[in-house]
């Protein structure tokens, strides 16, 4: 080396070897004068223009003040520019001084120094003050590194002067004065020029204000990690993001690019249709050419025959259509790519240079061996190439750790532009789009698909990286092995192909994997839970999931056995690479030895190559998922919008015109007068809901006719089943308008809230838990009025909102808000109701029958038509004729208002359901009346005065306010339990196995490699002799076992934990599955959805995948260093002297970041479940959102939630680089050291164990990783209960601890088959009754006797499944009628087809294809409320348990129905004990007693006629109802 280094410079400059052949060599003085003078000038006048042009650029100079750092920076120039003055005046002075002997003498280069210097100087004053006017900037990297470079340079010329010492005292003088200058400005440029403006900006956000060192080594930040370390981090703790890593500015990026992507693939795929049509078109006219013309066939045969074909070909199409892509393609990884680009070409150029940094280290071992082979080399040779092997670790490390940054941001900016688009596409999807996902498969896009796009370009540059690096290896193992290489290359082929095989095979499993959502499951079966309980069908549900996520199992099993076989087969490549190699170059040719620089070079090379070989088919099967991912989100983000121009804001129109043409389902055309209060009635799925949608333009028009509703003004909508956000009540009424108190008070005074509000612990500051799981349905339905009335709109759609609430309670709202004399009587409103009694007086009636409008008008000139509405009338107001003329002023009459309507079509070929799309994470929870706050016996009594205050401060919040708490976190170390929960889960012996067989593969490695630097060592003894055949049999041989060997037993521990982890998989997993069934209802009831699912989705996601993963590479990691250090001690036994050092100084640095990273990533996680909670919540209510126009806000909402989750999410990326650089540093310290004590005893040490030694350790740099009550003993009777008698002792029960009772004491005594109603307004306690009979919640005191047996002391399961229930919110799931009937298949066809008919069902069931099988959509959307009522019916036929209780089982149903209902609970369950729950009175007027709760005590308990006697509360609310003694007694 020294004398190729001696050739270029002779060539450059006339000097001779004499400089470096010798102990302390020097570099001669012309080189120092000229090349070390001319680099850090050169760099800096080339990085110069850069800082100029910000000069050029208009600022407010005057803005930007002047600190002292940039002062002192411009005064430490200038006093250089007086040195290089001085230098020149030296240099004139020596030449042309009055003393001068021969004018001339100095060399050239003493004039053109300084005048160089002098120049660069005053450039350097102009580019400090660039910096300082340019935008945002605190410092220079490139004027850093030019004082670096600079000071280093002078290094060399420092020591050549100091040897010289005083020959040229002023020369000597200068230039100590400019050295000692220069280095204060390498100080001053590594310090931050902050500007005062920005100083608060970088309080919040340290890295605004980071120097060029501190971000490349990520000093900055250091403070979160000394934090971290102190006490754990919270979500305030976190800093503001860089402007550029927010979300609205991705989202806006990715849109921008989106568009033109997306607009460009629709282009291609409308061609490519077109061209499938034409191509068909053809293909028909030339087979009916041919068949008519050809056989002169008839041509009505000929017709009928294209007809049966036609039918064939459509059956063939819409099948292979399924298949088919019917979407517009490929074009979200080109967006993605156009988007970002810039971040992308960075990180490549960082990674370039560190595969071309990575071949370095290689070539100076090499150098080193043959140093240390060679004694009579000087030693500062073995300095220099250790110093130099650190500096291009350390360079190579600071270059890597940069790459990974962006590479990691880059997938965080993905990730984040992938689940803003989805949430932005949900809120304009069409219905038809948004029927083809549920929720929960949406959910999964935002979560686990954006997840995948994130980890493929964590690591997209790879597919161009490993192939260069192969390239590289391979060029370089040539010049070491010659043509030998190719047998190695060959080996590499052979195993490609392999793998493909092993690659192609583990997508199509990942597919079928995905095909199986199974947490879409889940979710459903965790949001209806309530229902699950009731029927007591944990069991066949927990089955069900647990069958679902054993199929899944089954796929990770299989997919686990493949990648051990992947890395079985890599891990033996190296091995069987370096065999073939090695064995073909010694075999070739005898003269051919092994020496230590070839074999240990090779080595580093071939360990170079294992990454890249490894890398690529991961990244291909990574690769593979995202492509299944991709198609799924093509298919969402590319799905049809709603039409916008459907609904006509048009301020032209007078009035409100609907002309609506629907082939199927509706064919209506109306003309609405503003201000004017229209009723729409009609029969169960005659199409009230479906008109609504079509008003608000979500209905999906089936026909091309031109539809058109022209809508003067804005619109507020009052959907049928209330949608409450998770916010305070207040928000909710509020929803996004400015808020005005008075108008407030008005409108919750109007909605009958005042009373709710005084029983709410914060009054209107109440949080409202999700879905409104903490309010009535009433009270739900009147804060979705109280939105509506609150919104000033100009039209009101109202889809049934007087069905939830008590009948009292409606005849205020229809006065007060949407009557005549309403808050909204100057107002259009459209009012779909099943109240008769508001019929006089609404200004107009529409009547429809099947999607037809079959009559409009007034209410009198209806009741005269004598058509279909004054027979609907007749059947069903007959009381109404006893009233009207009695009582003159009040001829109101609530005895039906109260029914619900929550249509949709039956279910035909071609009907939408309607109503707002209730979906899997929405199918709401409402329990009646049930959760009650902290102060919650409310009935909405309308009293003039109330005897309660409100809290005068609505801070002491009660502890019962905060529904929803915070999710909860570990804090600190992960306790060692829960890895021991892990290990115990995967099972002792597997995990001793494992441990036992990766051990024995790492002594096999090493064991390899010692062979190989003893293998190398005959190269010495052989010198100049033949090599005996036996020895290199041998040597070949062993080294091949041993290769060999170490992939069987990688093998071997791949599958043990493979089924280890698969073991481990099932039990968390069931576990999981169990304590959520069995888990109280209070759990629900404080815990979101969103943050369930992410138990279920982001966790055991974790669990099945990333948990086995990381132990793998964990234990792989420990054993790796523990070898690595066991070898160099080997080699070099002064090792062990730095090991301790190191070791501790490893230990502080993993002690700090550990505590940081781990809270980090818990932020991370609880601040995702948010965003998915938010987004759920979105869905359920998109139609309101949609009706109110506030798209715009919620998509602001998402992104502030998102960005919650990036502030946690960007520090633990940087967290991470934080990590790896320092460990880094560690590692080259210890190749440093290797390689240093290598020299310093190479005279007692062989050069195999040099070279092992220091290859091992350059190959452990990167690895120093971080080591990152259900079924009780008592069962009750087979045929318990027999008789069916009931008594409450002393009954009280309160929701959770801490707050009041909902039943005060409660004793009663029902006798066997007694009818009971039960009523109270609402928030009496009627429906916690009911909860309480099915231990949904627990008795704080007293009991419940069933026939004499206590309920607390039998299982929960024995106790509900003897109980029947027809619960108020029909729950259905999506399977089979079947299974929804009938779980666990007890039953036989012949009992569900009798059930069927007694509940009215079974003509409609036998109308339909599939009959029993029909399947049943999630939530039973394809189902009318209606309906759904009638199948609970059936349920509880086909149980036919001794005691019943109906929830309010008949407030959907329109009034015909209702009667056949009761009919048929009267004869079937005559037997029965039945408790009724009944808001209308009239159907309980036939109880045998009625029991009237209020507050929670009972205040009444008597039969029906006694009670009206007393003219008590009961008596109060029969007259409300209009129910007369006189009626009664006829009953």
């Amino acid at each position: 080396v020294s004398g190729s280094f001696d050739n270029t410079l002779n060539s450059m400059f006339p000097f001779n070897a004499s400089y470096l052949n010798r102990e302390d060599p020097d570099l001669p003085v012309c080189f120092e004068q000229t090349v070390l003078v001319w680099i850090p000038l050169g760099f800096l006048w080339f990085c110069a223009p850069r800082h100029l042009v910000s000069l050029c650029r208009r600022t407010q100079v005057g803005t930007k003040h002047l600190s002292w750092r940039y002062i002192f920076k411009q005064l430490v120039v200038c006093l250089l520019f007086l040195t290089a003055i001085a230098a020149l005046a030296v240099t004139l002075g020596e030449d042309y001084g009055p003393n001068t002997v021969s004018p001339g003498k100095n060399p050239g280069v003493f004039y053109a120094n300084p005048v160089l210097y002098a120049v660069t100087w005053i450039l350097l004053l102009l580019c400090q003050e660039g910096v300082r006017r340019r935008e945002g900037s605190v410092d220079s990297a490139t004027l850093f590194l030019f004082w670096f470079f600079l000071v280093l340079c002078d290094i060399f010329p420092f020591q050549t002067l100091l040897r010289e010492a005083l020959h040229d005292v002023p020369r000597f003088c200068l230039f100590y004065i400019s050295f000692g200058l220069e280095l204060i400005a390498l100080i001053l440029s590594a310090v931050a020029d902050v500007p005062p403006e920005a100083e608060e900006l970088v309080k919040k956000n340290p890295e605004v204000g980071a120097v060029f060192l501190s971000r490349i080594t990520f000093s900055w930040f250091s403070s979160m990690v000394v934090k971290g370390f102190k006490r754990p981090l919270v979500q305030g703790d976190m800093w503001e993001l860089n402007d550029t890593d927010g979300t609205a500015d991705i989202n806006q990026r990715f849109q921008y690019f989106m568009q033109s992507e997306l607009g460009a693939a629709r282009v291609r795929f409308q061609n490519k249709l077109k061209k499938k049509r034409d191509k068909s078109r053809d293909k028909a006219q030339e087979e009916a050419f041919q068949n008519g013309l050809g056989k002169g066939v008839s041509q009505d045969v000929l017709m009928m025959e294209e007809k049966g074909k036609k039918g064939d070909e459509k059956k063939k199409k819409k099948d292979k259509k399924k298949e088919e892509k019917d979407h517009p393609n490929s074009w979200l990884i080109t967006t993605i790519y156009k988007a970002f680009k810039g971040i992308l070409f960075e990180s490549a150029f960082f990674k370039l240079l560190q595969d071309l940094l990575a071949f370095v280290s290689p070539q100076l071992l090499k150098l080193m061996v043959s140093f240390t082979q060679d004694p009579s080399r000087f030693a500062w040779e073995g300095y220099l190439y250790a110093v130099l092997l650190l500096l291009v670790a350390i360079l190579q490390s600071l270059v890597l750790q940069q790459y990974f940054q962006r590479c990691f941001v880059l997938g965080m900016k993905v990730r984040t532009a992938i689940t803003a688009a989805v949430y932005k596409k949900a809120l304009v999807v069409s219905n038809d789009t948004r029927k083809e996902s549920t929720v929960g498969e949406i959910v999964n896009l935002m979560s686990a698909d954006a997840q995948r796009f994130n980890d493929v370009t964590n690591f997209i540059h790879l597919l161009w990286s490993c192939p260069l690096q192969i390239g590289l290896s391979i060029v370089f193992l040539w010049f070491e092995l010659g043509p030998s290489v190719l047998a190695g290359l060959a080996v590499m082929v052979l195993l490609g192909p392999i793998n493909g095989l092993l690659a192609t095979k583990a997508r199509t499993i990942q597919v079928s994997r995905n095909a199986n959502s199974y947490r879409i499951v889940v979710v459903y079966t965790v949001d209806n839970r309530l229902t699950i309980l009731l029927y007591a069908w944990e069991p066949s549900f927990q089955a069900q999931v647990e069958g679902i996520r054993e199929d899944e199992l089954n796929v990770m099993r299989k997919f686990a056995y493949l990648t051990s076989v992947s890395t079985f087969i890599f891990s033996c490549a190296p091995a069987l690479v370096s065999l073939a190699t090695f064995a073909v170059f010694v075999g070739v040719s005898p003269n051919n030895l092994l020496t230590a620089e070839k074999a240990f070079t090779s080595i580093a090379l071939f360990n170079i190559l294992r990454f890249p070989l490894a890398m690529l088919p991961m990244l291909i099967a990574a690769i593979v998922q995202t492509t299944v991912s991709r198609k799924r989100l093509e298919k969402f983000l590319g799905g049809e919008d709603l039409e916008s121009d459907i609904v006509r804001h048009d301020p032209s129109f007078s009035m409100f015109t609907i002309i609506i043409f629907t082939c199927s389902s509706m064919d209506v055309s109306l003309d609405i007068k503003p201000g004017r209060l229209v009723a729409v009635v009609g029969a169960v799925g005659s199409g009230k809901s479906s008109l609504m949608s079509a008003l608000l333009g979500e209905m999906y028009t089936l026909c091309l006719t031109v539809n058109h509703f022209y809508v003067q003004g804005s619109l507020a909508f009052v959907p049928q089943q209330a949608w409450i956000q998770n916010a305070t009540l207040r928000d909710n009424i509020l929803f996004g308008s400015s808020h005005e108190e008075r108008r407030l008070q008005g409108v919750i005074q109007a909605c009958a809230l005042g009373p709710d509000l005084e029983l709410l612990p914060g009054s209107d500051l109440t949080e409202i838990g999700e879905k409104g799981i903490n309010l009535s349905g009433g009270q739900k339905q009147r804060v979705s009025l109280a939105r509506a009335a609150y919104s000033q709109a100009d039209i009101y759609l109202l889809d049934d909102p007087l069905s939830a609430v008590d009948s009292h309670v409606g005849k205020h709202l229809f006065d007060e808000v949407i009557g005549p004399n309403g808050l909204l009587k100057d107002k259009t409103r459209i009012l779909v109701t099943h109240g008769v009694s508001f019929l006089p007086y609404v200004d107009e009636i529409i009547v429809l029958v099947d999607g037809v409008v079959s009559e409009v008008g007034s209410y009198n000139s209806l009741r005269a038509s004598r058509g279909a509405f004054s027979e609907f009338l007749d059947t069903y107001a007959k009381e109404q004729s006893n009233q009207t003329h009695s009582e003159s002023g009040n001829h109101t009459i609530y005895c039906y208002q109260d029914a619900a309507d929550v249509e949709l079509i039956p279910e035909r070929e071609d009907t939408l359901p309607d109503s707002p799309l209730e979906d899997t994470v929405s199918v709401t929870l409402k329990r009646e009346d049930s959760i009650r706050r902290s102060q919650r016996n409310g009935s909405v009594r309308l009293r003039k005065k109330s005897s309660l205050k409100k809290s005068d401060n609505v801070s002491d919040i009660k502890k019962g306010q905060r529904l929803i708490e915070n999710e909860t976190m570990e804090t600190g170390k992960v306790k060692f339990s829960v890895y021991l929960q892990y290990l115990r889960a995967m099972g002792w012996g597997y995990t001793v196995m494992v441990f036992l067989v990766y051990f024995t593969q790492n002594v096999a490695f090493i064991g390899q490699n010692l062979w190989l630097s003893d293998w190398t060592n005959d190269a010495v003894d052989y010198y100049n002799m033949t090599y005996p055949n036996w020895k290199r049999d041998t040597r070949v041989g062993v080294f091949g076992v041993l290769g060999v060997a170490q992939g069987v037993f990688v093998f071997i521990g791949t599958l043990l934990l493979a089924n280890a982890s698969v073991d481990a998989s099932r039990i968390l997993h069931s576990r999981l599955l169990n304590n959520i069934l069995r888990v109280p209802m209070i759990f629900f009831d404080t815990t979101p959805i969103g943050r369930v699912v992410n138990r279920f989705a982001k966790d055991i996601f974790t669990v099945d995948e990333a948990i086995p993963q990381s132990f793998r590479s964990w234990l792989l990691c420990l054993l790796g260093v523990v070898g690595t250090l066991f070898v160099i001690c080997l080699a070099t036994p002064f090792f062990t002297i730095i090991i301790i050092p190191l070791a501790v100084v490893y230990y502080f640095v993993q002690r700090f970041y550990v505590a940081t990273s781990r809270q980090l990533r818990r932020l991370d996680s609880v601040s995702r479940s948010p965003i998915y909670s938010h987004f759920s919540e979105t869905v359920s209510g998109l139609s309101v959102i949609r009706a109110y126009g506030h798209q715009d806000r919620f998509l602001k909402h998402n992104e502030t939630t998102t960005d919650e989750n990036l502030k946690s999410l960007y520090p633990w990326i940087v967290s991470n680089r934080w990590l790896a650089i320092r460990l880094e540093f560690l590692g080259n310290l210890v190749v440093f050291f290797a390689a240093l004590f290598a020299v310093i005893s190479r005279k007692t040490l062989d050069s195999g164990l040099v070279g092992l030694s220091i290859s091992y350790a350059l190959n452990a740099t990167g690895s120093y990783c971080g080591f990152a009550k259900w079924v009780t003993d008592t069962r009750p009777p087979e045929k318990w209960p027999e008789k069916g008698r009931l008594q409450f002792d002393n009954y009280k029960v309160r929701y959770r601890p801490g707050l009041d009772l909902v039943l005060h004491g409660i004793t009663c005594d029902i006798d066997s088959t007694e009818k009971i109603g039960i009523v109270g307004r609402t928030g009496a306690g009627k429906s916690s009754l009911t909860n309480c009979l099915f231990r949904i919640i627990e008795a704080s005191e007293g009991r419940i006797l069933i026939d004499n047996v206590d309920i607390s002391t039998i299982g929960l399961h024995d106790l509900r499944s003897r109980l029947t229930i027809i619960p108020q919110d029909p729950v259905l799931f999506s399977g089979t009628l079947r299974m929804n009937l009938d779980p666990f298949d007890k039953f036989s066809d012949e009992d569900i087809w009798r059930v069927l008919e007694l509940s009215h069902l079974k003509d409609y069931v036998a109308g339909l294809q599939e009959g029993l099988q029909h399947e049943v959509a999630e939530g039973g959307e394809n189902l009318s409320v209606g309906q759904r009522q009638l199948l609970c019916l059936a349920r509880a036929l086909l149980r036919k348990s001794r005691i019943l209780i109906l929830d309010e089982a008949t407030a959907a149903v329109d009034l015909e129905t209702d009667d056949l209902i009761q009919n048929t609970i009267r004869e079937e369950f005559s037997h029965c004990t039945v408790l009724t729950i009944a808001h209308r009175l009239h159907s309980i007027m036939d109880s045998s007693r009625v029991m009237v709760l209020d507050a929670g005590k009972i205040v009444e308990f008597d039969s029906p006629s006694n009670l009206l006697q007393q003219q008590g509360h009961f008596y109060a609310m029969a007259t409300d109802a209009g129910i007369t003694r006189e009626e009664t007694t006829v009953l």
